[in-house]
C-alpha cells in the first residue's frame, strides 16, 4: 500500500521528509488517546532518536532518555544479541517511571525486548511505540504507525555515511 506519506520501491517502504512529519504526528495522537502519561521517554538510539524527540515535543514530555543498542550492522545484517553500547542509561534514573520506549522500527522486536528486560523491575509501567512494526516481531507494540514486511529506508538513513567508521571523509564521485 502507498500513500502521500510514504513509496514502495523495490519492495521497500520509502519514508520522506515529509511523511515523517505526519505519521509522528499520528503515533503521538494515539499515545494521547490512549490515556497514558509517561514521566519520561527513553530512545533506543539510533533510530529511535527522532521519533522520541518528536513524541516528547507532542506529547509534552521534557524527560528524554537514551538506551544505545547495537544488533544491525547492515541492511539485513544483524548481530546475534543486541549488545548495549556506552554510555550506559543508570536504571536509578527509571524508579517507579512511567516510561514510553520509542524506536523506530521492531524488526526482530529484539532490541525492545532487551530495553523492556532492562527496565522491568525498577519502572512503575512501560509502554512501547514505533513507526513500523513487522508481522514477525517478538514484541508487539502498544503503538504503531504503521505494519509492513518490507523493509523500510527512514530519511535519516537512506544516504550512505559522508564518514567511515575509523573518521575519514568519503570521497563522493561527482
Amino acid at each position: 500500500m502507498t500513500t502521500s506519506t510514504e513509496a514502495s520501491t523495490d519492495e521497500r517502504e520509502v519514508m520522506t521528509w515529509e511523511g515523517y512529519g505526519v505519521a509522528v504526528r499520528e503515533l503521538a495522537q494515539m499515545v494521547a488517546d490512549s490515556g497514558f502519561r509517561p514521566d519520561l521517554i527513553l530512545a533506543i538510539a539510533r533510530g529511535g532518536l527522532f521519533p522520541a524527540g518528536s513524541l516528547g515535543y507532542a506529547l509534552a514530555v521534557k524527560n528524554l532518555y537514551v538506551m544505545n543498542l547495537e544488533f544491525y550492522s547492515g541492511v539485513d545484517q544483524r548481530l546475534d544479541v543486541p549488545v548495549m553500547l556506552p554510555p550506559y542509561l543508570d536504571k536509578f534514573d527509571l524508579t517507579d517511571a512511567r516510561i514510553l520506549v520509542v524506536d523506530d522500527v521492531a524488526d526482530t522486536g529484539h532490541t525492545l525486548k532487551a530495553v523492556h528486560e532492562f527496565c522491568q523491575e525498577v519502572v512503575a509501567e512501560s509502554q512501547t511505540a514505533v513507526l513500523y512494526e513487522k508481522p514477525h516481531s517478538l514484541v508487539k507494540c502498544d503503538f504503531v504507525w504503521r505494519r509492513t514486511s518490507q523493509w523500510i529506508n527512514f530519511p535519516w538513513s537512506t544516504e550512505p555515511p559522508l564518514i567511515d567508521g575509523q573518521g575519514t571523509t568519503i570521497v563522493l564521485d561527482a
